[in-house]
């Protein structure tokens, strides 16, 4: 399956058209969900607000399960801007993707490496950022040395491993969900009506299959954001 970005320079710097496209997609739908959501707040939510009040629950829970609220309570909306984000990043590619004289344009987001690992960036430097913060840069940088200095060298090379798994790990199941279902397509167009008969059936139960495997992501990557956040500001870890 053909997956040629539509790349252009500028100032020296190459720049994914397509990335650019679909991450200011994402962006603009999770405004959107955001604003409907908490245009008419009611003391008995339905509709949208009654989903995001939910979404708001489901993440509160991940951060109870890491740490103390009084500690995490201001996480709260760093997660739910993540999980929503992944979320319906994830979902863009499954309905159909778009090619246009030979180059990928519409597709998940998190189906490029460049996305989920600079995620990861973001997601570890904040936890750096709020550890110096909470702890003082003294306290935050004495916890590489316990319990024992010679620690630190494994513990450097730990934050390396969690920023490319966290990245890899979204970006793989991601990546090769679209893969297949590209090849089920190509089914349809190459081997005629009995192709795309054969491959209808395999191509909704992967889509299925797809949609319960992009929101498992966006939850592990939730998830990790919230362990590796209490490892940081939590007195305890």
């Amino acid at each position: 399956m053909e997956h040629k970005a539509p790349l252009v320079e500028f100032l020296g710097l190459t720049f994914n058209l397509s990335d650019m496209l679909m991450i200011t997609i994402t962006s603009l739908i999770v405004f959107i969900i955001a604003v409907a959501a908490t245009r008419s707040l009611q003391l008995r939510p339905t509709g949208m607000q009654n989903f995001i009040e939910w979404v708001f629950d489901f993440v509160r829970g991940i951060i109870n399960s890491t740490m103390d609220w009084q500690t995490g309570g201001r996480f709260l909306t760093l997660g739910v801007t993540l999980i929503m984000y992944v979320f319906v990043a994830n979902m863009l590619g499954l309905p159909f993707s778009v090619h246009v004289n030979g180059e990928l344009w519409w597709k998940s987001p998190t189906a490029d490496a460049t996305v989920t690992l600079t995620l990861a960036v973001m997601v570890v430097a904040l936890t750096h950022y709020y550890g110096v913060k909470m702890k003082g840069a003294s306290e935050y940088l004495r916890d590489y040395t316990r319990p024992v200095a010679w620690l630190f060298p494994l513990k450097i090379i730990e934050e390396f491993a969690n920023t490319l798994t966290l990245g890899l790990r979204l970006f793989g199941n991601i990546y090769a969900g679209e893969i297949l279902l590209g090849l089920l397509a190509s089914l349809g167009t190459n081997y005629g009506v009995l192709g795309a008969i054969g491959a209808a059936i395999p191509m909704m139960v992967w889509q299925a299959f797809s949609i319960f495997v992009g929101s498992i992501q966006a939850f592990i990557f939730t998830m990790l954001t919230m362990v590796y956040m209490a490892h940081k500001v939590s007195h305890d870890h």
